[in-house]
């Protein structure tokens, strides 16, 4: 996963005309950061992939993703599923989506281990981006902005990633959950949001 996420991120620089530095300044990762991870020399965290992909302009779920091909095929089996390991909070993710089909939808399960917390800034992109997690087991607390969620199996939240995100288990147990995202190219991003 490292080597797919160094090829992707360089993939996704170059295609955008962006050097390195011009990168660090957008996304607020710096320059030797951002080389070691194309370089597949340093295993970023859930965090700094955020930071990534804001500057970037996309998603954090397509820094997973493969190029969209006509020739990618529609499924996709539970063994062929990529799956990346946090190694800040040792949350695992598995994208569930075929990758590269062509799609709006993308789909990813995430296993939040006991008491582990991870946090999202919001990043401007060039694309709003809306998201609903369905909680499948355990529980969390996913805070929003200033809304703090107490979601249990079955509770599902949509929401969109333009504020700062928290998602965390709060207990002894691992909680299981589903993420949906879509993009939503019409709605341009508010120009206030920045870079934390």
């Amino acid at each position: 996963m490292n080597a797919h996420l160094a090829a992707r991120v360089r993939g996704l620089r170059t295609a955008r005309g962006l050097s390195l530095d011009a990168l660090a300044d957008r996304a607020g990762v710096s320059r030797s950061m951002i080389s070691l991870i194309e370089r597949g020399e340093s295993s970023p965290t859930a965090a700094v992939l955020n930071r990534l992909a804001g500057g970037l302009g996309v998603s954090l779920a397509s820094l997973f993703a493969q190029d969209e091909s006509p020739l990618a095929s529609p499924l996709v089996r539970w063994s062929e599923q990529r799956v990346w390991k946090d190694p800040g909070s040792g949350y695992q993710r598995r994208s569930l989506s075929p990758p590269g089909f062509p799609s709006p939808l993308e789909l990813a399960e995430v296993i939040l281990p006991p008491e582990a917390r991870v946090a999202y800034d919001p990043s401007p992109r060039s694309i709003d981006i809306g998201q609903q997690v369905w909680v499948i087991e355990g529980e969390i607390v996913l805070t929003t902005g200033q809304d703090a969620h107490h979601l249990k199996a079955g509770d599902c939240l949509a929401m969109r990633i333009d504020r700062p995100n928290v998602f965390h288990n709060p207990h002894r147990r691992p909680a299981r959950y589903l993420v949906a995202l879509a993009a939503d190219p019409s709605r341009a991003p508010s120009p206030s949001r920045s870079i934390s």
